[in-house]
């Protein structure tokens, strides 16, 4: 008896250390993988740092450095730094132009795309599996308090983020300018982002390219001046020809309301010839025969048809629309995932009413605890719009243009980094995007604070994002807490 348990512990034991030798060269053929520049060790590489990469887009970046330069040794700090510089000039998130970039320097196109495939793989499963709890989690009792906290860190953390990227890019007095008018018509007059960011760029190339080179020109002539009477009086002839042409000037812009207006005109002028034309062609084609067999079976066949078929059709047109729409922003979301707040939620929110205000606040505030970018909330829109196929289609979308371009002008980057025109539209759009991320927090701070506590516990996040530079995921979380907490004390 003692011999048959001694076997069987035997047997047991020989079977453990078969399977924790598999586990050891397994991990280590994975470990072997990463190392290698393969395209293998590119994904499992960056899906590590996605599955990991909490903190927002300049953490993650450093974690990206830290694999690439230091452990990898895939590029060098030049290559890197110039890597770097590209992101931070082209639509999408930084830290998903940063990933694309490096997996392009070193197994090309194929290498850029399982980089950023392994980059925001973890973060859209996250977020499926959140939309999916979000409906039961919903309606719990006191959820309504968690989500509350949630919204005020993030308002906080927007606007730090905005104050931290005005400081360090905004050095001109026009650009600053800029910003508050860009925030304005945004948050108050109800523009579009699209709008903000192009006239935005148009006026950084007519400053940067031709108004800032005739006033260094005046500059000059204001030095002659105070040598040669003539001369001043030629400058202040000039002047005055300037200053009368700089204040005669035709502005503005397309709002969404003339754009909706013009869209509905012409669907009436369409409908109209549709309805002239089919009267036309059922007065020159003779009615069938409604009696006729042939006539009657054709009518069921095609009835059967059009049912089986629309409800493959309607989901096809959602999933075409969800695809434009986030295909549409994820080309001028300059700066970072928060820019992109006012633009969806204008769209999402007030066009097509697939959320209601809060549900969008919620779905911002879950793709802020989630890792990776911020740009993931497209995942929970889409499932919340069209279940998972519209989750995947949405995250496509949303990644596809930042991704395209960095292909482009990472494949000739010093070419991009030179040109001229380019690098004015830039300095236009970069105080936009300032003005754009104050927007944003004023959007969601409308919809997502509804008291005094909120408004506190928003002010505080912001002093302690400020003064102690902690991990922003700790104080969004944190901020949830508090406030669930302070609800059995206060309403």
């Amino acid at each position: 008896m003692v011999t048959q348990v001694d076997k069987r512990a035997s047997r047991i034991r020989n079977r453990a250390r078969k399977v924790r030798t598999r586990v050891r060269d397994t991990r280590r053929e994975i470990e072997r993988i990463a190392k290698t520049p393969t395209l293998g060790g590119l994904f499992l590489s960056f899906l590590k740092i996605g599955t990991v990469g909490f903190g927002g887009g300049l953490a993650v970046i450093a974690q990206i450095r830290t694999l690439a330069v230091q452990q990898r040794r895939w590029l060098s700090e030049q290559d890197f730094a110039s890597g770097f510089a590209l992101a931070q000039t082209l639509p999408g998130t930084a830290a998903g132009n940063v990933a694309t970039y490096v997996g392009l320097r070193i197994r090309g196109w194929r290498g850029a795309t399982v980089s950023i495939a392994g980059f925001i793989l973890p973060s859209m499963l996250m977020m499926i599996v959140l939309a999916i709890l979000y409906r039961h989690l919903r309606y719990l009792p006191d959820t309504d308090r968690l989500f509350h906290g949630l919204n005020a860190a993030v308002v906080a953390l927007i606007i730090v983020t905005a104050w931290r990227v005005g400081r360090d890019t905004l050095v001109k007095p026009w650009q600053w300018l800029l910003a508050v008018f860009a925030c304005i018509v945004v948050a108050f007059f109800s523009a579009t982002v699209i709008e903000v960011v192009l006239a935005a760029g148009l006026i950084g190339i007519f400053i940067d390219s031709y108004a800032e080179k005739q006033l260094r020109k005046l500059g000059q002539l204001r030095g002659v001046a105070s040598r040669r009477k003539r001369i001043s009086a030629r400058v202040t002839l000039e002047r005055r020809r300037r200053r009368f042409r700089a204040t005669h000037f035709v502005g503005g812009y397309l709002t969404r309301a003339m754009a909706e207006e013009r869209v509905r005109l012409a669907a009436l002028s369409e409908q109209e010839k549709n309805t002239e034309g089919e009267s036309q062609t059922a007065e020159k084609t003779p009615d069938p025969d409604p009696s006729a067999p042939e006539s009657t079976g054709k009518k069921y066949r095609s009835l059967a048809l059009f049912g089986v078929s629309m409800p493959i059709l309607t989901k096809f047109a959602l999933l075409l629309t969800l695809s434009t729409l986030f295909l549409r922003i994820g080309t001028v979301t300059f700066g970072g995932g928060f820019v992109m707040i006012p633009l969806i939620e204008a769209e999402v929110v007030d066009s097509h009413h697939w959320l209601t205000h809060q549900e969008f606040v919620d779905a911002t505030a879950l793709g802020q605890v989630t890792p990776g970018p911020v740009l993931i909330t497209a995942t929970f829109i889409g499932y919340r719009v069209a279940g998972t196929l519209g989750a995947l289609v949405a995250t496509i979308s949303i990644f596809l243009p930042s991704f395209l371009m960095t292909v482009v002008a990472g494949s000739s980057l010093a070419r991009f980094h030179t040109n001229k025109i380019v690098q004015s539209f830039l300095k236009g759009v970069t105080p936009a995007v300032v003005g754009l991320l104050v927007a944003a927090g004023i959007s969601i701070g409308r919809a997502g604070i509804h008291s005094w506590v909120g408004m506190l516990i928003a002010v505080i996040a912001g002093v302690v994002l400020v003064r102690y530079r902690p991990n922003a995921i700790w104080v969004i979380l944190g901020a949830g807490l508090v406030r669930f907490v302070l609800g059995f004390f206060v309403a």
